[in-house]
């Protein structure tokens, strides 16, 4: 039976048959080269894994859903940087998993939080947002002014052996002291922590 468009058309069969081929075949041919691709899979100079207390407010981060509001992906348009600084690259990303990009901004951008404000103006903000921005509709944090949970501090190791093992390089060392470098911080220190690290290591273009 010669195949044409005709059959194909008015068979169902068919048209999902051959509509899921195009469809693997035209994703693979995208996302194939990147596991290859130098600038998708080396961290850019400056980054590093998240130490202990980062990774913990990492967890936060997304715990508290901060990235249903604030994405962590600058595009490379002009509007963009001018005002979030230098557009986002795979390289900053390489030990997020999962990262945190995408394009929802009910609040700023924060791919280049770092450094901009100091520790305890991130504090005011998470505990109260209108007293340094009146016009803010972010919530309220005031829970997060509580020592690390013990989960966090039983299961950091885990976390680190398991980021390890697709990839991150930490070294036993490091895992073994994690517990001890949690100790005596609370949930907000480990989210500020987090968060002074966003975009560090490219310099912002504003």
């Amino acid at each position: 039976m010669k195949l044409n468009n005709e059959i194909v058309e008015k068979s169902v069969p068919w048209l999902v048959v051959l509509t899921l081929l195009v469809i693997s075949v035209g994703g693979l041919v995208e996302i194939v080269p990147l596991f290859f691709q130098h600038s998708t899979t080396q961290p850019v100079e400056g980054v590093k894994p998240y130490d202990p207390v980062r990774l913990t407010g990492r967890d936060i981060y997304i715990r508290e859903g901060c990235y249903l509001c604030h994405s962590q992906m600058i595009r490379p348009f002009r509007a963009e940087t001018e005002r979030y600084g230098h557009y986002s690259v795979a390289g900053e990303f390489v030990y997020d998993h999962p990262f945190q990009w995408g394009s929802k901004r009910t609040g700023p951008d924060l791919a280049r939080v770092g450094g901009r404000y100091s520790d305890n103006w991130h504090r005011v903000h998470l505990l109260n947002p209108r007293d340094v921005v009146p016009e803010s509709n972010m919530p309220a944090f005031g829970w997060l002014d509580r020592p690390i949970l013990d989960h966090d501090r039983n299961s950091i190791q885990a976390k680190m052996r398991a980021l390890r093992a697709v990839g991150v390089p930490y070294t036993d060392a490091e895992i073994a002291d994690a517990p001890k470098a949690l100790e005596g911080h609370t949930e907000i220190d480990a989210l500020i922590a987090y968060l002074q690290g966003l975009g560090t290591a490219i310099k912002t273009t504003r």
